[in-house]
């Protein structure tokens, strides 16, 4: 798969960690995304594609594009067998400017971007992308989109300050030193977080550790789980395992399975890291 990404420029660089163009037949036809701190929209320039979110059974059918606020569990993506699209991953309060409704309403509920931005909007970006044909372009045709989007929203710059901590000590910092540091109340802090990032400070919090705890994981070696939970701060091994699943649909000696299994049928590949293949 070809894969280009930059960061953009203010003053989308608040926001977005970087904008893609991604195209090629896929490593497998389904995937597995662990629940990152990480929204992500997409335009779809190919076949329609399908996701499976949260507790739906069977997979939605995307045509257009999509957009994820911050998953609380893993999730199943379902590429076309010839891929193309351009996206933007955003930082974890990045999202919001760009929304009509608060981000916890689409918690594990992928919206289709025509829901977001409307049908004459996409199809304008759309037909704009399919007109030119070398994917700096299309970056640049992205990014124009997004700074016309761009919207003020209350309270965000609270839950950047907040959410930047939170990263900052991969998931770490008592939420009630956050608390004081802000000078706000518990429920005030809460309640922004839902609006602009679309869950509470403590479970994005648990999202920066474990994806703090995996990223460090290296497949090729033999691991000791109980000692590995305890360095990652659970102190629970039961819990430690229970995270496992709910973050990455994987028990954590199956989800090393499928780690070796990726690298081994397709080393140095672009999405190697995160995905995993779901069957």
């Amino acid at each position: 798969m070809e894969y280009v990404s930059r960061a953009p420029r203010p003053p989308l660089d608040g926001l977005v960690h970087d904008i893609y163009y991604l195209a090629g037949e896929p490593p497998y036809p389904r995937l597995t995304l662990p629940a990152a701190p990480a929204p992500l929209l997409i335009v779809n320039l190919g076949a329609p594609f399908h996701i499976r979110a949260g507790n739906a059974v069977e997979a939605a059918e995307y045509a257009d594009g999509c957009v994820v606020s911050t998953p609380t569990r893993a999730w199943d993506f379902s590429y076309p067998i010839s891929s193309r699209s351009v996206g933007v991953h955003f930082k974890a309060w990045g999202l919001a400017p760009f929304l009509p409704m608060a981000a916890d309403e689409l918690r594990d509920r992928p919206a289709t971007i025509e829901q977001v931005w409307g049908r004459p909007t996409i199809t304008e970006l759309r037909d704009q992308l399919a007109a030119v044909a070398e994917p700096d372009q299309m970056l640049t045709l992205l990014e124009a989109a997004l700074t016309r989007q761009l919207r003020d929203i209350p309270g965000l710059d609270l839950v950047r300050h907040a959410s930047a901590a939170i990263a900052a000590t991969g998931g770490t910092v008592p939420i009630g030193d956050l608390i004081v540091a802000r000078g706000v109340s518990s429920t005030l802090l809460a309640r922004r977080f839902k609006q602009v990032i679309g869950v509470t400070p403590k479970r994005l919090a648990r999202a920066h550790r474990f994806s703090t705890t995996v990223l460090a994981l290296d497949p090729a070696d033999p691991i000791d789980w109980a000692d590995f939970a305890a360095r990652a701060g659970y102190f629970d091994q039961a819990h430690f395992a229970h995270e496992f699943r709910e973050f990455t649909g994987f028990t954590p000696t199956r989800y090393v399975e499928v780690r070796r299994r990726f690298l081994r049928e397709h080393p140095g590949h672009v999405l190697d890291g995160w995905p995993l293949p779901a069957d």
